[in-house]
């Protein structure tokens, strides 16, 4: 099954999304978290029209609608479920941003992180915390991110997903430590409205390791 969509994604569906105008599409393995094998695809799309004619250019291309993927028989499925989220860009990072390993096709690992919270108003606080420090902040402690998203469609609602990316473990270790540490961090994560007992009620992550094939 994992060989199966990895030959669709990196044959049929990514060559057809590019032709779409969609660019830079990412695919994911697990390295460690829940659900493990499971295949991570990010694809950014520039606006809802877009949105709306890639998937029409994809359902009808031709080497997607003739792929074994496509095409899996219920006695031989190609997979055992799809989940998919629909996400707004913030505002303070509002498209995604390929990775410099990604272009000379270095090792890198993905660090994917969720935060739900117990309402929409403590959501749009916690996506305001980060447009107006909290990412400026992540950047210059070496918490390089990929994307920012609020869920507008989803599951745990509300919530907001990021993306960073790092060399290696120790990398990630070494920044989130610099992170925590800040003094500017500090300040701001003790400021009253933007404290985690008033705006986040669960945070949870995985580790992705890119494909071979993945643009991101």
């Amino acid at each position: 099954m994992q060989k199966r969509f990895d030959d669709f994604m990196r044959q049929a569906a990514i060559p057809a999304l590019n032709r779409a105008g969609v660019p830079n599409v990412g695919v994911f393995d697990v390295a460690t978290g829940q659900d493990n094998p499971t295949k991570y695809v990010l694809i950014p799309y520039a606006s809802p029209q877009v949105f709306a004619s890639a998937y029409q250019a994809m359902i009808t291309d031709r080497d997607v609608v003739q792929s074994e993927f496509f095409n899996a028989t219920p006695a031989d499925p190609a997979y055992i479920r799809i989940e998919s989220s629909l996400m707004l860009a913030f505002e303070g990072m509002p498209r995604i941003e390929v990775p410099k390993q990604a272009a000379d096709n270095k090792p890198r690992l993905f660090e994917l992180r969720t935060y739900e919270s117990h309402s929409k108003k403590a959501n749009l606080k916690k996506i305001e915390m980060f447009n107006v420090g909290e990412i400026a902040i992540f950047r210059r402690t070496g918490l390089t991110p990929v994307f920012f998203g609020e869920t507008l469609v989803g599951t745990k609602l509300p919530n907001l997903t990021y993306m960073l990316v790092f060399d290696d473990m120790p990398a990630h270790d070494n920044a989130w430590k610099t992170f925590v540490g800040d003094p500017e961090w500090k300040k701001l994560s003790t400021t009253p409205g933007y404290t985690d007992a008033e705006i986040v009620s669960n945070i949870s992550n995985a580790f992705l390791r890119p494909t071979g094939y993945s643009q991101i």
